[in-house]
């Protein structure tokens, strides 16, 4: 694979305020660019995610085909890649945060340098489905098509509960000094990952310890060395960062709409094809399913799965990949 691509946009103004004197945008492709520019598909990253993360279901025979679709994974801000805290002293100072009105304006930015008018598809899982809505809604016009996998338009206060508890266990170790990390929040990464593995998957999914076929001894063990080990490799400032982001999706919190959830959903004109999981705890089926109920041309198509938030990313699951590969084509076929 070759290497990233960074595309810096000058005196980039974000929604908190500030103005980045560059912003880092880097991005990875798959696939060939046809000569018409119509089989384009976006896929932003998730939460702790980088582009090599989750980009396993690119693949020939796979969920999104490089053989016939040209692929863009644009790194979310804050994910280290990017523009984030980790390589970006004005990203550290208080009051500073990202949105996904950030996000998508600084992609389209990218694509209007591509040359790239249209979106055959905007696909996104967890918060990538975030901004595969806001996509939707904030440029209509460009986007053909939306999968919106384990996500929502607008954070609910339930889940908000989730993020502040996950903020509370960083910030909580010894090591936050009130406004930055001073060396490893070594019980916070502990605690975060406790938090983030009890809801990432359903009951139904550690009843069943698929994890003990892997290679894991224990909970225990898969806790410590599949959860935890991950995420101690982000930057902890990062992660304060995308939460802060995930807090704040909305969409219509944005000049654009000016907080009219509704008439923002509606806008869509996208063929829009929303997929929760069954027993996803994060986003739950219900709280899909009326957002679903709010976009004109929408398919609420569930995954039936045990896996919960992770049937959307099911990289050791090959029985919900097979669900989402059929429902991409049938999407991509219309």
């Amino acid at each position: 694979m070759a290497s990233p691509h960074r595309f810096t946009i000058k005196a980039f103004q974000l929604q908190c305020g500030a103005v980045l004197p560059e912003a880092d945008l880097v991005y990875q492709t798959y696939g060939q660019l046809n000569p018409s520019r119509t089989n384009v598909i976006l896929y932003p990253t998730s939460y702790g995610a980088q582009h090599t993360d989750v980009d396993w279901l690119i693949r020939p025979g796979g969920i999104l085909d490089p053989a016939d679709w040209f692929v863009i994974m644009p790194n979310m801000f804050g994910n280290g890649l990017s523009t984030s805290p980790s390589n970006c002293e004005q990203a550290q100072q208080p009051g500073f945060y990202f949105t996904h009105y950030d996000n998508v304006r600084a992609q389209q930015a990218l694509l209007n340098s591509l040359g790239i008018e249209q979106l055959a598809l905007v696909y996104g899982w967890s918060m990538g489905a975030q901004q595969a809505y806001h996509w939707g809604v904030l440029y209509p016009e460009q986007v053909r098509r939306i999968a919106a996998l384990c996500g929502t338009a607008k954070t609910t206060d339930h889940n908000r509960i989730f993020l502040y508890s996950l903020r509370a266990a960083l910030q909580g170790d010894p090591a936050w000094k009130g406004d930055r990390f001073e060396g490893i929040p070594e019980r916070g990464f502990h605690t975060f990952t406790q938090i983030y593995a009890s809801w990432a998957a359903s009951q139904a999914y550690y009843r069943a310890k698929p994890y003990l076929e892997w290679g894991y001894e224990s909970l225990e063990d898969y806790l410590l060395r599949s959860w935890e080990a991950g995420y101690r490799k982000r930057d902890p400032h990062n992660l304060l960062a995308m939460i802060e982001t995930w807090l704040r999706c909305d969409v219509s919190d944005n000049p654009v709409y000016n907080g009219y959830y509704e008439q923002a959903l509606m806008s869509i004109a996208a063929q829009t094809l929303v997929m929760p999981a069954t027993t996803d705890l994060y986003f739950t089926p219900a709280d899909c399913e009326a957002e679903a109920a709010l976009i004109p041309h929408s398919e609420y198509r569930p995954i039936p799965s045990i896996w919960g938030h992770r049937a959307g990313n099911p990289y050791q699951n090959a029985e919900d990949e097979t669900f989402i590969k059929q429902a991409i084509e049938d999407l991509l076929s219309r």
